[in-house]
């Protein structure tokens, strides 16, 4: 694991802090959770303005295809998955 340092605002610093004391986990843990979730915040905004493929989300946030389409679809982020597609994932499904 690396180690990085920088410098944060105080409404930065009272975040993390709050967050530390609801979750009951230290500030660095909460550091790097915040960091993890404001990537795939990124990477979503990004497949929604048609810079990413639904396959290379998947790739950037490290899940399957199929949970991406349910992580956007718990989103309320529709999905175009044309009548093939379909049709191989149920194949798939069936076997």
């Amino acid at each position: 694991m690396g180690v990085i340092s920088l410098r944060l605002k105080d409404r930065e610093l009272k975040r993390i802090d709050e967050l530390s004391k609801m979750e009951h986990k230290d500030k660095s843990t909460i550091a790097r959770e915040l960091l993890e979730h404001g990537w795939d915040f990124l990477m979503v905004k990004y497949y929604k303005e048609g810079k990413l493929s639904l396959s290379g989300l998947a790739s950037k946030i490290g899940i399957s295809v199929s949970e991406t389409i349910d992580l956007l679809s718990g989103l309320g982020i529709e999905v175009p998955i044309d009548y093939d597609d379909y049709l191989k994932g149920f194949e798939v499904f069936r076997k």
